[in-house]
């Protein structure tokens, strides 16, 4: 992932859910084919009033904000035009990958084709960013028994936010599937990063797909970009066991006048500040962590810099490198090591025995703020 120097500053970013667990592309351009997008806009020929000229002037700048912030957080090239409706594509006869509902009148819309479940991950700072009212979204599906609205939250750009919420997410999803039936709609804001990561780690630990293949009909579908290393993670994280441990970085430099590190589990939008020890002359960070491989990058006076002292990462398709830090946990044993590196591996599956002890862990998941 590239450091973000120059990252855009909307939309705000909130802090993380604590839980309780149970104990161990640009789709406007999409035409045609299984990668049809599904797109509510205005119809030809229709005539815009000056103020109605306006906000799509505004929505379209917003738009472009939040694509830039979301191609540099994300890793990839990613658009989202807000301005142009809802949009969304059929992953399976009975699942839907889209963009957010804009009004009530959206909600007939999914009616219409059978939706009987509106599953919402944005967090009420996107919904303000766009000038969504959840509200009165919510409380026009109330008028109908045949379709509900819930809200699950994911931090926007934030890979780290969507492995620890990943397991009280789907079990939330799975259990509003087996009482509602029917389709069911999944949504972030652009549709691009939470939502098909959702349903991807649906379809792996529920529906039976290996993450490969549940990848692949996934991206044959709809263009997006999930975080699978997230999704690989917090696989690992239900049958291993969620644990953490200490690391403490260094920046040695008793010149510079602030230090400060991006990355880790913050993601590259914030930063944390390092504390200066006067006897030893240099900065340092201790913060807890669970297992896992981090990426960070140190801002020294302002610049972003890699510590030569630190692990360094190969360049990647930019010509980016970042420090990083592999975090495991004292005293694991041979076996979790095993199963934990298969499950973070390039190729990773469920066992039989595997699939059903996370379909247990899912089904008596409590998630403590939802």
């Amino acid at each position: 992932m590239n450091c973000l120097q120059n990252l855009l500053k909307e939309p705000p970013i909130v802090g993380s859910r604590s839980m309780r667990r149970p104990s161990p592309l640009n789709l406007a351009m999409v035409r045609g084919g299984s990668r049809r997008s599904n797109t509510v806009k205005t119809p030809p020929g229709a005539t815009t009033s000056g103020a109605e000229n306006s906000a799509l002037e505004v929505g379209t700048e917003k738009s472009e904000v939040y694509s830039t912030n979301m191609t540099q957080a994300m890793g990839a090239v990613l658009t989202y035009r807000h301005e142009l409706g809802m949009n969304y594509n059929f992953i399976r006869p009975d699942l839907i990958v889209g963009s957010c509902l804009q009004s009530p009148l959206d909600v007939d819309k999914l009616r219409k084709i059978g939706v009987k479940t509106i599953f919402c991950l944005q967090q009420d700072s996107d919904l303000e960013y766009f000038g969504v009212d959840i509200r009165a979204i919510q409380d026009y599906s109330l008028k109908f028994k045949d379709i509900e609205h819930c809200r699950a939250e994911i931090r926007d750009f934030d890979a780290f936010d969507l492995r620890l919420r990943l397991p009280a997410v789907v079990s939330k999803l799975h259990k509003l599937v087996n009482c509602n039936g029917g389709v069911t709609y999944i949504h972030c804001t652009a549709g691009l990063g939470r939502a098909p990561a959702v349903a991807l780690a649906y379809m792996f630990w529920i529906l039976g797909y290996s993450l490969n293949e549940g990848h692949q009909l996934l991206q044959s579908k709809r263009a997006c970009f999930p975080k699978l290393e997230a999704i690989k993670l917090a696989t690992a994280d239900i049958l291993t066991g969620l644990s953490k441990n200490t690391i403490t970085l260094k920046w040695e430099d008793d010149s510079c006048s602030s230090v400060e590190i991006s990355g880790l589990d913050i993601g590259w939008g914030q930063r944390i500040p390092l504390k200066y020890d006067k006897e030893k002359g240099a900065w340092f960070l201790e913060k807890e962590l669970p297992e896992g491989r981090y990426e960070y990058k140190y801002i020294v006076d302002g610049k972003w810099v890699c510590n030569e002292h630190e692990n360094i990462t190969k360049p990647n398709a930019d010509g980016h490198v970042n420090n990083y830090v592999q975090v495991s946990r004292d005293g694991t044993s041979d076996e979790e090591k095993e199963l934990r590196e298969r499950l973070t591996g390039p190729n990773p599956d469920l066992t039989h025995e595997e699939r059903l002890m996370v379909r247990e862990y899912l089904e008596q998941y409590v998630d403590a703020e939802h």
